[in-house]
Formats: C-alpha cells, sequence, structure tokens
C-alpha cells in the first residue's frame, strides 16, 4: 500500500531528526534478510542506544538534506538500511557484529558527523573500546592513585600507633 503524503513528511521528518542528533549513521544493504533477522538486529543495535530504520531511499535523500549527513546520499540504492546512534562505536559494534553472522547484510559506508565512512572505517571504529568501557577505565584510573595515597596515608598512622603502643609496654 503505498504512502500518503502526510506518512512521507512524517518519516521525512523523523529521519531528519535522527540525523541531527544521532553522532553516526551506518549505510547497510539488507537484501534477502528476514523479518526475524532484522528483528534480531534491531534488538542488538537497541541494546547499545542505537536504532535500525528501512527507509525509502528518495525520502532518506530528502531527509539528509540540509544535515551533516548529506555527503553519504549517494550510498542510498538498493534495499538499504540505516543504523544511527549516540555513541559511534557502540553502533558500528553491533552492526560489525551482525554482519559476520549473516552474509546478507552488506555494511556500504557511513559518516560519523561531517567524516564520511567506508565499510573498512567502520570496521576499525568497531574495533574501538565503546564509550562505556573507556567511561569505566577512565574511573579506574582515577579510583588507582586515590586508593593509593589513602594507603600510604594510612600507613605511617599505623606505624605511629604501634611506636606509641610499643614505649606504652615499655613504660609500663
Amino acid at each position: 500500500m503505498p504512502l500518503t503524503r502526510a506518512q512521507k513528511e512524517e518519516q521525512v521528518k523523523f529521519l531528519n531528526e535522527r540525523f541531527a542528533n544521532d553522532e553516526i549513521v551506518i549505510v547497510t544493504q539488507n537484501e534477502g534478510l528476514t523479518v526475524s533477522e532484522v528483528t534480531e538486529l534491531r534488538a542488538k543495535l537497541r541494546e547499545q542506544g542505537a536504532s535500525f530504520k528501512v527507509p525509502k531511499n528518495t525520502l532518506a535523500k530528502r531527509a539528509l538534506e540540509g544535515t551533516q549527513y548529506e555527503q553519504i546520499s549517494d550510498m542510498f540504492t538498493g534495499p538499504v538500511g540505516i543504523a544511527t546512534g549516540e555513541d559511534p562505536v557502540a553502533a558500528a559494534k553491533a552492526a560489525q557484529e551482525f554482519c559476520k553472522g549473516h552474509k546478507k547484510f552488506v555494511i556500504v559506508g557511513g559518516a560519523m558527523g561531517n567524516v564520511k565512512l567506508d565499510p573498512a572505517a567502520v570496521e576499525q571504529l568497531s574495533k574501538l573500546p565503546s564509550l562505556d568501557e573507556l567511561r569505566a577505565k577512565l574511573v579506574g584510573l582515577i579510583q588507582a592513585p586515590a586508593t593509593k595515597v589513602a594507603t600510604v596515608v594510612q600507613a605511617p598512622v599505623t606505624k605511629v600507633a604501634r611506636v606509641f603502643a610499643a614505649y606504652g609496654e615499655k613504660g609500663e
């Protein structure tokens, strides 16, 4: 059933908002995927705070106009899907992971801000630690010196207490 003009305008508006707010757009060819496979992909991306949409190419190109992702409009040919997300590494990891298990799902490229990405760049991006992993490492690095400082500060106090205890025992 063809889309009405209002539905098309709503889709363009939705896609335009995604392109304006998300940090990465990954364009994929997904010809031959079953509904259950696409549902599985959407679930994996959703876990990472990303989403997957299969738009009409003309509507996607219209939504790209005036956004930072306008340079990828040439990638929208054939059956195309787009994965978008706020955490570029997490979205790329989820898409790349799904790509390994499904031969019919191919990453065409994408963009991260004003930088156009080819499939190899998306793969390299997927190998980086995610934003949550970086945060955990940063917290660990910040806490490690504090723990060491606390240990060093407490050590002399215990030694001083032992010395006083020793003198106390001698004086008795």
